[in-house]
């Protein structure tokens, strides 16, 4: 049984309207939840009313369904940002593979700072590779890459697109991708991917 503080100091994070909001938004009912998570339908029930509070596994498992991080059931509604800003002294950069061999590519989230992202954004340069060491990967969702400077061969399935400054493609990002810079000079883009 949790004490009356730490009761009350749960109940101001109103984790379980949240739960209740993000299962409504997707029009789905409580059985179904219960699938996706391998929770009871009674127990969801009582979490959303208020009356039992999740441990975090259990949470983690109903943020897996709704693809939101745990932080969205932990942020204060009235400082959750509706604007958010990154400058460009805040930015990191990381390359395409942590192990730093045959990168394509180096990248910088532009987005980070939202909290309820419905998409994300990146900046993104691009190194000269050969072609035998360029690598494809594939997500769900859909991708759209805009050229700032360069010039990009984008490898999608099997057809391969040469992209040049002001250029833009969107594309289905299940499908294998892979990039190479193809020019001599700095090749730079704005990524965005969505699920």
């Amino acid at each position: 049984m949790l004490s009356e503080t730490l009761t009350k100091g749960l109940n101001a994070y109103a984790i379980g309207g949240k739960v209740r909001a993000l299962r409504l938004k997707k029009k789905m009912g409580l059985v179904e939840l219960g699938r996706h998570t391998g929770l009871s339908a009674a127990m969801l029930s009582k979490l959303e009313r208020g009356k039992l509070f999740p441990t975090l596994p259990t949470l983690l498992r109903i943020a897996i369904v709704f693809s939101v991080g745990l932080e969205y059931f932990f942020a204060d509604d009235q400082k959750r940002r509706e604007v958010a800003i990154v400058r460009r002294a805040e930015r990191k950069r990381f390359p395409e593979r942590s192990d730093g061999r045959d990168v394509s590519f180096y990248f910088e989230s532009l987005d980070f700072a939202a909290v309820e992202r419905k998409f994300n954004a990146y900046y993104a340069e691009f190194q000269a590779l050969k072609p035998n060491k360029t690598r494809s990967h594939q997500h769900p969702g859909t991708e759209f890459l805009s050229m700032l400077r360069g010039k990009l061969e984008l490898q999608i399935a099997a057809t391969a697109y040469r992209l040049g400054a002001g250029d833009s493609i969107y594309f289905d990002s299940s499908l294998a991708h892979s990039y190479r810079r193809v020019s001599q000079n700095a090749c730079s883009a704005i990524v965005i991917t969505a699920a």
